[in-house]
């Protein structure tokens, strides 16, 4: 009774005066056995009344019970207080019965359970919070599956109660649309083997509203002892998002063949004009000149002021015709139709005349067969580049790679200037590149804007070019034989 760690009273049976404290229960309660002893439990026990205490005794001296438990607070000297539960035993005497308390301190045990009462309230609060359910899936290794658990969700998002779905775990992938079935297994056979988390994105028709949902699974897997694996997760409804991506999608693919009908429609109109200059203002310019030639030679000689008048009209005349065919050039370039190649290299070569700075052009082959518009598009694409490299690369050199393989044709401008941020190409105003970009696109293809190995920039555009058919004389390979 000494070295107990367990309060021990021994009561007087008449009295209920403390007769015997051992010291962990003077300790806890911060009396000395004096002051104590002079005390009923009562005093430290202040929600059990006396009268209950001799209802505990009667129930002792009963034969039918050997000790009665009794969960009480202790109230210390100091005013605080802590949870104790008691074991109460009759101790039968010929002279003096007494009646002995043994009790322990049930703080840890009381703190520990409401931590999980608390725990758990906020679990529930936050399962019930959940949009879509939160649930556990097992899968065994004969290939079985269950629901250990579903939350309250699994109705709205399902249109199954969580006890059906408990009992019947089958009535889960019966919802899954055939189309999505292979990707909801293999994704769950890959999470299983690598013990990665599972991410799967399906859709499923719930009868009861006679609609297909997107659903959102996400779960992490554990290994338990019998070589199953379990994956604790959420399922979310992503009808919503989903619709809203195609919308996306739609849209997008809506603006790039609008992009692509303006960029034809702007070329068709620039070559219309083109012609419409050269044809008609570049004649009349033409017969202009041939006409003030015919009355120059007609003038008198003894007319200086004359001859300096016309001379001026003239080189006037010219220097309007060399403006007309500039203008008609930048409309549409004249030496496209000799080719892509060609086109490219006069460009090339136009830029260091009027740049200053050498453009180096290789291709590997002379002539790249293309129709109109893709020449056309690619061509608008390099100019564009060189203007960027004019206005932005500070650059000392670029080099032009046109290279052409069976399956695309690719064209790199590569300069050694101070390179191109992520930043500059997020400016909300960066047409130039943006531009870029929808063209080759238009034409199904692709354009990168990457930082070159010696700094500087690369700007690389590829384009897929059209399968040929294979040749009906070309046989190929029954399965059957």
């Amino acid at each position: 009774m000494q070295g107990s760690s367990s309060e021990i009273y021994v009561l007087n049976y008449n009295t209920l005066r403390f007769e015997y404290v051992n010291p962990s229960a003077c300790k806890n309660l911060q009396y000395n056995h004096d002051e104590l002893s002079a005390m009923s439990p009562t005093c430290i026990a202040r929600d059990v009344t006396q009268e209950a205490y001799a209802q505990f005794i009667r129930d002792l001296q009963n034969d039918s019970n050997t000790s009665v438990s009794i969960s009480t607070q202790h109230t210390r000297k100091d005013g605080s207080s802590y949870p104790i539960e008691f074991q109460l035993f009759y101790l039968a005497s010929d002279t003096t019965p007494a009646i002995i308390a043994i009790g322990n301190d049930v703080s840890s045990r009381y703190k520990s359970d409401k931590a999980l009462r608390a725990s758990e309230a906020r679990l529930s609060t936050m399962v019930s919070n959940t949009p879509g359910l939160v649930y556990q899936f097992r899968l065994r290794k004969d290939g079985r599956f269950s629901f250990p658990y579903v939350s309250d969700g699994c109705e709205a998002l399902l249109g199954i109660s969580s006890e059906k779905l408990c009992d019947n775990p089958t009535l889960f992938t019966g919802l899954i649309l055939h189309q999505d079935m292979s990707s909801f297994r293999d994704t769950m056979r890959i999470s299983a083997e690598q013990m990665s988390n599972w991410n799967w994105e399906g859709r499923i028709w719930v009868e009861e509203w006679k609609d297909i949902k997107w659903i959102n699974l996400r779960a992490t897997p554990r290994a338990l002892d019998d070589d199953s694996v379990q994956w604790e997760g959420i399922m979310t409804n992503i009808t919503a998002s989903k619709l809203e991506q195609e919308e996306i999608i739609r849209s997008r693919a809506q603006l790039a063949e609008l992009s692509a009908h303006v960029n034809t429609v702007k070329e068709q109109e620039r070559t219309r004009i083109a012609r419409e200059i050269h044809d008609d203002l570049g004649g009349n310019l033409t017969a202009i000149k041939m006409a003030l030639a015919l009355l120059t030679r007609r003038l008198p000689t003894k007319s200086p002021e004359l001859y300096e008048k016309a001379a001026y009209v003239e080189s006037l005349v010219d220097r309007t015709i060399e403006t007309v065919h500039r203008i008609a050039g930048d409309l549409r370039p004249g030496i496209l139709d000799f080719g892509l190649v060609a086109a490219i290299d006069w460009q090339s070569k136009e830029f260091e005349k009027q740049m200053g700075m050498p453009c180096e052009f290789v291709s590997n082959k002379a002539e790249i067969d293309l129709d109109m518009d893709q020449a056309t598009a690619l061509f608008r694409i390099f100019q564009e580049a060189l203007t960027n490299i004019a206005k932005h690369a500070q650059a000392s050199l670029v080099t032009v790679q046109l290279m052409h393989t069976p399956q695309y044709v690719r064209l790199e401008i590569i300069d050694n200037g101070r390179g191109i941020e992520l930043a500059d190409r997020a400016k909300p105003k960066s047409f130039g590149i943006r531009g870029m970009v929808e063209r080759s696109v238009a034409l199904g293809g692709s354009l990168s804007v990457s930082t070159a190995p010696k700094g500087g920039t690369v700007v690389a555009i590829n384009l897929p070019l059209p399968t040929r058919p294979v040749s009906d004389n070309i046989q190929t390979n029954n399965i059957g034989h």
